[in-house]
């Protein structure tokens, strides 16, 4: 019934975390992995909502949208400005930032 949904989420939930771990080089790649484990967990609070006739899960799921998207965008917002002091996005330049 709802089992096919809920594998979808969970394979997109190890899609993302697959993201992050096999892709250490590239910023911009990390950044959508994280969102698509994020949105892999919203799909399953959605699906459980449904399942369980509740509510909690559709309110619970628009707070984790609106904090992936200003997430996303403060993400992006520092990718450019290190990118325009620095000249690149590598993640092993990365560790300047350190103070």
């Amino acid at each position: 019934m709802y089992y096919e949904y809920l594998t979808v989420g969970v394979i997109l939930f190890i899609l993302g975390v697959l993201g992050i771990v096999l892709n250490r080089s590239n910023l911009i790649i990390m950044l959508m992995s994280i969102e698509l484990m994020l949105l892999a967990i919203a799909f399953l609070f959605l699906i459980n909502s449904i399942v369980i006739d509740n509510l909690i899960g559709e309110i619970f799921t628009l707070m984790v949208l609106t904090v992936a998207a200003a997430e996303s965008a403060i993400g992006l917002a520092i990718l450019v400005a290190y990118y325009r002091v620095r000249g690149t996005i590598a993640v092993k330049s990365l560790n300047l930032l350190r103070g």
